[in-house]
């Protein structure tokens, strides 16, 4: 036995030791969040039992069962709520019943007692204040943990663990499983290690001990290396013991199985990589690729599994609700589920995906017109102003119409959303908001987090009723009433003093505007008797006045559209503010002498926000990103980093490692074609020779744009 690290932990709130079962509850069921080569882990099954004695001890003699009971986590073979849903028996992926549960710790039990005291003692620990005569209760949990997968690394295996956590002493252990030539599960000697938690004289403390350091092999993946037990997982483990936090949100993949999807996301992202290179859009490639590819791989597992459950075969149709770039379209269309996106703005990539992938350009208007009663599954991706109403649109297109929605940007019925609640994150709050609209339409309602790049990646589902059938006239009424009850908690936004009279009245343009999604879809028009075809008590005309879809034309508000002279003036002023904090270093000048060169303070975006004129601070509040967007879009003079903002210092940037082609800001044809800003404007000048600098020191050395040249010759 080895003691690999220690930990002293700083308590001023109080939480433990409940703080470190906390953090290893994280380690159990979330081990991808300290371990990046994983997937995650899925929990097989929980039992309570209670440590074996050494024989001198007069222990359990051998083919005598220690004491095991079922631990109150859900039915045998179920997941705890937290972690992945238990499926059935060994043999369907692996999965292990309670039965199997049983049988392993009563072979593992007679092998500590029989054949293996000192693993037995190690378990045991110090046994913290307890009787000699008083049995150590154990809680036991199998769980399997499953790598990721990567092109460079071909999915590993998935690892089957037993966890031995002994609440009463403050240690849990880890006891690696394998098959052996019979099918049944056995211990590994090796790699057996141990997490337990002390006190002692006042302090509390955390340290990862191995069993046996000598035979501790290592994969890179599932098993680390001894040392990262020790910098990494010791160091992660002490700051989850006392974060006085709790998630807002479930965790990740809660609904679907993380074993398939890890594999499935591996297959699609390898099919549709080539999209990356051939993108034609100005939104990064690889970020909207594959967040789509991870998308469609959560919904093609959702469905499959709906598929189980029904015992259908048919594949679910669906149609996306302002499905942008169409990618998501394109991936479930080509993975065979019939369906169609629209957008209010045809892209450029709509072309280039064949037509298999039906893409409609036209825009929607909630109402008796546009229902979708012989679809599935209506998406909403990033739907923006048509969030809430997706819920509805599903409620009464069909009783069988089900939805999933990604929110993103906080729209309600008519407008912005107003928060309400200042206990809860303006996130939390509106998807309780969606969660609400659902659940006032009738539906069950999911929530779950999914694994993409982005920062709003919780998704709500609705895929059954509350209700019967036999009740929709009742419940569409219910619907109307609520629909009225959110009259006038919003307005449309008025778009340069224009105040829409009409539903077809230009819209406020609110999204992101690096999104890749607008909130309009258009539907043909379905009539009234063909709603009732589908069981649904059609709404008469618009569902609510005032709705404003998104205009066609998308405006850019990424402050590149500003007045020159507004942005060289914010530009002088936060420069100014910048240089006022004198930071002094020293260089060579052109000349080969040593020059001083302030190179300026750091202000937060709030201190140099403090600063402008509210005049200023109204006109950025207009775009996308504000103050932050503008000094981003100055790269040259400025460095925006963790919300703090510096002068840039192009020293450091010609010593930093060349980005890859596709990413260099300052690619060859645009060298010496932009007058340098500092030159003209720092009062030290340029920190760069004019031979270095990539801008021009003076008139005389600007030369064409090759950008331009070809503008012009263009046709």
């Amino acid at each position: 036995m080895a003691e690999l690290g220690r930990v002293r932990l700083s308590d001023p709130d109080g939480l433990l030791p409940t703080g470190f079962w906390v953090a290893v509850a994280v380690w159990l069921e979330r081990p991808q969040v300290a371990n990046k080569r994983l997937c995650g882990a899925r929990t097989e099954a929980r039992r309570s039992a209670s440590l074996p004695r050494a024989q001198t001890e007069k222990g359990p003699r051998r083919g005598q069962e220690p004491g095991l009971e079922e631990l109150d986590a859900g039915e045998p073979g179920q997941a705890s709520p937290e972690g992945e849903p238990g499926l059935g028996p060994r043999g369907l992926e692996g999965y292990v019943s309670a039965a199997d549960l049983d049988s392993l710790w009563h072979r593992v039990s007679q092998s500590l007692v029989h054949d293996n005291p000192e693993m037995l003692a190690f378990i045991s620990g110090p046994a913290m204040g307890s009787q000699p005569e008083a049995p150590q209760k154990l809680d036991l949990v199998l769980r399997t943990v499953i790598p990721k997968a990567s092109p460079r690394c071909p999915l590993t295996a998935p690892k089957k663990e037993l966890v031995m956590q002994d609440v009463t002493n403050g240690s849990v252990t880890f006891l690696p499983l394998e098959e052996d030539d019979e099918g049944n599960l056995e211990v590994k000697m090796s790699n057996v290690y141990q997490l337990r938690l002390h006190h002692s004289e006042g302090e509390w403390f955390i340290s990862v001990l191995i069993f046996c350091p000598e035979r501790w092999y290592s994969d890179g993946v599932v098993y680390p290396k001894p040392a990262w037990l020790r910098e990494e997982l010791l160091s992660k483990l002490a700051r989850w013991a006392v974060e006085n936090r709790k998630s807002e949100f479930k965790s990740t993949l809660s609904l679907v199985s993380v074993l398939r999807y890890s594999r499935l996301y591996q297959e699609l992202k390898e099919k549709y990589r080539d999209m990356v290179k051939v993108w034609p859009e100005v939104t990064d490639p690889e970020k909207f690729v594959y967040e789509d590819v991870a998308i469609a791989t959560y919904l093609l597992i959702l469905w499959e599994d709906e598929r189980t459950e029904r015992g259908v075969t048919t594949k679910q149709s669906f149609v996306d609700l302002g499905c942008g770039n169409g990618l998501l379209v394109h991936i479930l269309s080509s993975e065979g589920h019939p369906g169609r996106g629209i957008d209010v703005r045809r892209r450029k990539i709509w072309d280039m995906y064949g037509p298999q992938t039906q893409l409609e350009e036209g825009s929607i208007i909630p109402s008796d017109k546009t229902l979708f009663p012989g679809v599935d599954w209506l998406i909403g991706n990033h739907s923006d102003e048509l969030t809430p109403w997706i819920p509805v649109i599903a409620a009464r297109s069909s009783y069988t119409c089900r939805f999933f929605v990604l929110p993103c940007c906080f729209f309600d019925f008519v407008g912005r959303y107003h928060r309400r609640q200042s206990r809860k994150t303006q996130y939390r709050e509106y998807l309780d908001f969606v969660l609400e609209v659902g659940l006032s339409c009738g539906f069950h309602m999911q929530e779950d987090c999914l694994r993409i790049p982005s920062t709003k990646r919780v998704c709500l589902i609705g895929k059954s009723r509350t209700y019967l059938p036999s009740s929709e006239l009742w419940m569409d009424e219910q619907r109307t009433r609520y629909l009225h009850s959110r009259q006038g908690h919003s307005q449309c936004p008025s778009r340069e003093g224009h105040t829409p009279s009409a539903p077809q009245a230009a819209a406020h343009d609110a999204g992101p505007q690096d999104s890749h999604r607008t909130c309009d879809a258009g539907a043909e028009c379905m009539p009234d008797a063909l709603a009732a075809e589908g069981g649904v008590a059609p709404a008469t005309g618009l569902w609510m006045p005032g709705f404003c879809p998104r205009e066609k034309a998308e405006r850019v508000r990424n402050c590149a559209a500003l007045p020159r002279d507004f942005i060289d003036q914010v530009v002088l002023q936060v420069a100014n503010l910048l240089l006022d904090g004198k930071n002094l270093t020293t260089g060579s000048s052109e000349d080969g002498s040593l020059k001083t060169w302030n190179e300026g303070g750091s202000l937060s975006l709030a201190e140099v926000a403090a600063e402008l004129s509210p005049e200023t601070l109204q006109q950025l509040k207009r775009e996308c990103g504000g103050l932050q967007t503008l000094l981003r879009n100055n790269h040259q003079v400025f460095e925006v980093l963790n919300g703090q903002v510096h002068i840039r210092d192009w020293r450091r940037e010609l010593q930093r490692e060349k980005p890859p082609e596709a990413k260099r800001s300052l690619p060859a044809e645009v060298f010496k074609t932009r007058i340098c800003w500092f030159f003209t404007h720092h009062p030290d000048g340029c920190v760069l020779p004019a031979a270095l600098c990539p801008f021009a020191h003076g008139p005389e050395e600007l030369r064409p744009s090759q950008t331009s040249k070809k503008q012009k010759q263009a046709p």
